[in-house]
């Protein structure tokens, strides 16, 4: 599967990436999809070799179930620094139906940056939405 993004900021009330604060200041869960056959134990089991092999980090893997719900998307083609065009016409969907935006900017990452060029990457872009 591919590898997902959670961004979000300290400040609730900025929900498009034009607005938001200086990207050292973001924060952030990556992710990945995984089977349902592995269980919460069995990542436990494994950590310790994992955190030998790949160091502390290791430790702040957990697994999760992510339930957004309802949600309206997009896909973003170019550099991430060009998202905001394609944000701006997700929004502009999603208060034209009626909806507003609740939960985290996710991103799905179809494209691998060290295989391709910025101008071909792409992410869809999504959020949970809700009426207004």
């Amino acid at each position: 599967m591919t590898l997902e993004g959670l961004w979000w900021w300290d400040d609730p009330t900025i929900v498009r990436l034009e607005n938001a604060p200086a990207r050292d200041t973001w924060n952030w869960t990556s992710m990945i999809l995984i089977p349902d056959f592995v269980t919460g134990k069995m990542l436990e089991d494994i950590k310790p070799a994992l955190i030998e092999k790949r160091g502390e980090a290791v430790e702040r893997v957990s697994l999760e179930r992510l339930h957004e719900g309802l949600s309206a998307q997009i896909l973003h083609v170019g550099p991430f620094s060009d998202e905001p065009r394609s944000q701006n016409v997700l929004h502009g969907f999603i208060e034209q139906q009626g909806y507003r935006t609740r939960g985290r900017h996710h991103e799905i990452y179809m494209s691998d940056p060290r295989r391709s060029p910025p101008e071909r990457w792409k992410t869809i872009l999504r959020y949970p939405i809700e009426k207004v």
